[in-house]
């Protein structure tokens, strides 16, 4: 499940976009600058309960729901 080569917040730095065009985008500008991000994370929950109590830039859980799928399904 969890590849131990790359963490999720490095395929979402793979997603940066100065433009943001989309939310997973979006999401990726504002992690790059959100420096207590759980960087080597690889567990959706640590994550998901990161973003929940320290963050306001996620303006929906869905989308970082779906920044997860898309980073499980680039594994």
């Amino acid at each position: 499940m969890a590849n131990n080569h790359r963490s999720f917040y490095h395929w979402l730095m793979t997603q940066r976009n100065p433009v943001a065009a989309n939310e997973i985008q979006q999401f990726a500008n504002n992690a790059f600058l959100d420096h207590s991000f759980p960087k080597q994370s690889v567990d959706f929950d640590e994550i998901s309960h990161y973003l929940e109590e320290n963050t306001d830039y996620l303006m929906s859980m869905t989308t970082f729901d779906d920044a997860w799928q898309a980073f499980q399904a680039s594994l």
